[in-house]
């Protein structure tokens, strides 16, 4: 398998650290994004019109989308990535994968604007990240009350994958995790996984701040 990648893309980067966590070596092609541009340029633009990357290709197959190259991978290589074979979490899975846009639309379109100086309304995009966010926060927390601490089920999928890049790198766009402690906590349960890579740029908040205690709700039922 071939990836057309972008070292700084977190999209790119969510591609990379599945097939580490799942043991497959990529063939890595370096694309010269910023300022080059390459990715519109005429070799890659016959493999994606759109002019987006990353591109998988393996064999004749091509793929543009980092979540559905994310469910290949898992289907082709790591199916426990996927959950398990229940309608409910394969549900819940494919309904993270559309919250990771929203993460990539809101905090990863901040980032842009502030380290490439793309367009945008800044304060929009840090507003509507923020509101991602705090859902987020609520999801993992509502987790951690049934003693869990990914996404769905009870060991990470390709839902957990999808989401990290972006949060991880929120505060390039002016976004910083302090208020967010269960999400804190989720980054560094993501971060200990075997065969977990690094990202240039991926913030350790998570392992400076002091470990996040219980939530309120939670010491309020061990008082009860």
């Amino acid at each position: 398998m071939r990836l057309y990648d972008y070292i700084l893309s977190p999209s790119c980067y969510r591609v990379r650290l599945m097939a580490a966590l799942a043991g497959i070596k990529l063939d890595l092609r370096a694309v010269d994004f910023h300022p080059g541009a390459e990715h519109r340029g005429p070799e890659l633009l016959a493999l994606n019109p759109a002019g987006t990357i990353p591109i998988l290709t393996d064999g004749d197959l091509v793929l543009t989308q980092s979540t559905a190259i994310l469910t290949y991978i898992a289907a082709s290589h790591a199916p426990e990535w996927l959950g398990d074979d229940s309608p409910a979490m394969r549900a819940q899975v494919g309904q993270w994968l559309a919250f990771a846009q929203r993460l990539t639309d809101s905090a990863g379109a901040a980032r842009l604007h502030d380290m490439l100086q793309m367009p945008g309304d800044i304060v929009a995009l840090r507003r509507s990240a923020t509101r991602t966010l705090r859902e987020l926060e609520a999801a993992i927390s509502a987790v951690r009350r049934r003693g869990g601490i990914f996404l769905v089920g009870d060991r990470p999928t390709i839902a957990d994958i999808a989401c990290f890049p972006y949060v991880a790198l929120a505060p390039d766009g002016g976004l910083p995790l302090d208020a967010y402690p269960s999400i804190r906590l989720w980054m560094r349960a993501i971060r200990g996984l075997p065969g977990f890579v690094e990202m240039p740029g991926i913030h350790r908040l998570h392992e400076l701040l002091p470990e996040p205690g219980p939530q309120p709700d939670v010491i309020r039922k061990e008082r009860a």
